[in-house]
């Protein structure tokens, strides 16, 4: 099948789209990358989503609005991509996420004449935009969207939804890897050794989660730093010319979340403008430049996932595969080799998967999965009681 992967991440830096061809069946599929974009969102849509995510407050009607201003730019990035293509039959849309709640501890204190079971339970709540039924009329193609809900009402997190396709496309026989995705928010993907290609071949337990900020705090900072006039650090040029403040860093690191054991996942809700707004005023006393700010927040993106690594893996990788926009941080990676040493550090570019749309990739193969009827979640990743599939498909009329 030929497939569209949409997604936009928490960086909201555009969609990413990538038109796939997949064959085969479960894990053991045959993936082609035939062309992949990143489209834009119009600049007063972007500046929305990024005012609601940092907690703006919206009518229904106004949330209804953004719904479908986001539906209808995901459908136009899925017609462009087939422009100069062969057409797609599918469509797998991730959507914008807007809002994201992992689940809760269980209560104590129950309202009488709850079902225990239910209320203790406090699932999870996550929230994209970008209706797949609206995209699915716009495209004249089937959608399959809201693929995190299965999971979170099964217990899980709803995230990360990636390593099952880390699994498929980028284990390895005899090494241990991780895949480490540094788009706003950081995840990752422990991969033990694996010969998906050997039927007898045990599958592996893989594990996977949040490990903190990746791109967000180093994104709302250069803005900050800019007065709006930069989006984002290139190569992280500007964040290399100061010096990290380790006792800030050191400091930081005492987040109850770097603490926390998987599964965990987080999202703008905890990193984003008001833990950014924190962190200043904390550097304060330090009389920190800009470019001594944005080193010293790229150190604390870098030492939270070091720290991750060496607290919740069972055994140090052989290898780390870097994804996402981060990946294109020339100073973040720098700082992710030398704290990672002696574990190499590269990009799964170097493994044939494209690290700039590796996720509108595993988008589109998580759509393959749900029109087969494979389940797709991982509980030992997410938490979730069982495997379930993913997304709920949407027909074009």
């Amino acid at each position: 099948m030929k497939i569209i992967g949409l997604i936009s991440g928490t960086s909201i830096d555009g969609i990413d789209t990538a038109l796939v061809e997949i064959s085969g069946a479960g894990f053991d599929i045959e993936v082609s990358l035939l062309a992949a974009a990143t489209y834009p969102y119009p600049d007063q849509l972007r500046e929305k989503i990024l005012a609601v995510c940092s907690g703006a407050l919206l009518t229904l009607e106004q949330l209804a609005a953004l719904d479908d201003g986001i539906a209808y730019q995901f459908a136009q990035a899925a017609l462009r991509i087939q422009a100069d293509h062969l057409s797609a039959e599918l469509i797998g849309s991730h959507g914008q996420t807007v809002y994201h709640r992992p689940p809760q501890p269980p209560q104590s204190d129950l309202p009488e004449g709850m079902n225990g079971e239910l209320a203790a339970l406090s699932l999870g709540y996550s929230l994209q935009l970008g209706r797949g039924a609206l995209i699915a009329q716009l495209t004249g193609m089937p959608t399959i969207s809201n693929f995190r809900a299965a999971d979170i009402a099964v217990g899980g997190q709803g995230a990360p939804l990636v390593p099952a396709v880390d699994a498929c496309l980028l284990s390895h026989p005899n090494h241990c890897r991780c895949v480490q995705n540094l788009g706003g928010i950081g995840n990752l993907t422990y991969l033990p050794a694996w010969d998906r290609a050997n039927p007898a071949a045990d599958t592996p337990k893989i594990i996977g989660w949040d490990t903190g900020p990746g791109n967000v705090l180093l994104d709302l900072a250069v803005r900050h730093f800019s007065d709006g006039r930069l989006a984002y650090d290139y190569n992280g040029d500007w964040a290399s010319q100061g010096e990290p403040c380790g006792p800030l860093v050191n400091q930081w690191l005492q987040h109850p979340f770097f603490q926390q054991p998987p599964p965990k996942s987080t999202g703008r809700e905890l990193f984003g403008q008001d833990y950014l707004q924190q962190c200043l005023r904390e550097a304060k006393p330090y009389e920190l430049s800009p470019a001594d700010c944005l080193a010293t927040l790229t150190e604390l993106t870098a030492a939270s996932i070091a720290q991750n690594y060496q607290a919740f893996l069972p055994q140090p990788p052989t290898q780390v595969f870097l994804c996402g926009g981060g990946s294109q941080n020339l100073y973040l990676r720098r700082r992710l080799q030398h704290l990672l040493a002696p574990i190499s550090v590269s990009t799964t570019d170097d493994q044939g998967v494209s690290s700039n749309y590796k996720e509108a990739i595993a988008f589109a193969i998580l759509a393959f999965w749900r029109r087969q009827g494979t389940p797709a979640n991982l509980p030992s990743v997410t938490g979730a009681r069982k495997a379930v599939m993913l997304g709920e498909i949407y027909q074009a009329q």
